[in-house]
């Protein structure tokens, strides 16, 4: 694990409120712990690691896909219908399922609450998005197979 992996999981609990990440792997095990569970952005983030002297009995880690994500979908601005589905996580974002595939949503498609409208990978893991309103896609704010970061604005939509 390099260095940009490591910070980028400290930034995925500092913002998204897990209060522990804990990875093991052969030669290392890392511990990223939050002070306090309901801290803000000026609260500590504690990090430790072992070598495997230190730990030799670590387990593997094993990686599965998750099950969906539910969104919280925010509006644009008071005067405005238009509703902005932000990321819940940290992450690369994936308009399809996989390259020959489909895209979940297009501009101009109507959702439905809990339909699936993106991936978003983190950790290698594939995490279904699914809206919390339903009305019709606007716009698309994000480019497929593009790095995401926590609360990012994805989609807008038009209420239903």
């Amino acid at each position: 694990m390099n260095l940009q992996e490591i910070q980028d999981l400290i930034k995925f609990v500092s913002k998204s409120g897990v209060s522990e990440v804990e990875i093991a792997q052969k030669d290392f095990k890392i511990i990223i712990k939050a002070a306090q569970k309901s801290r803000g952005a000026d609260q500590p983030i504690y990090v430790q690691t072992a070598a495997p002297e230190a730990a030799p009995a670590l387990a593997p880690v094993a990686v599965a896909p998750v099950a969906a994500v539910p969104v919280a979908a925010v509006p644009v601005a008071e005067d405005s219908k238009l509703i902005t589905i932000k990321s819940p996580m940290i992450g690369t974002f994936y308009r399809s399922a996989g390259p020959e595939k489909a895209s979940f949503v297009n501009v101009g498609d109507s959702i439905s609450q809990g339909n699936t409208i993106c991936i978003i990978e983190a950790m290698k893991l594939f995490n279904e998005i699914e809206s919390e309103v339903s009305g019709r896609i606007v716009k698309v704010l994000v480019d497929d197979a593009s790095p995401v970061e926590y609360d990012q604005p994805l989609f807008l939509v038009e209420p239903a």
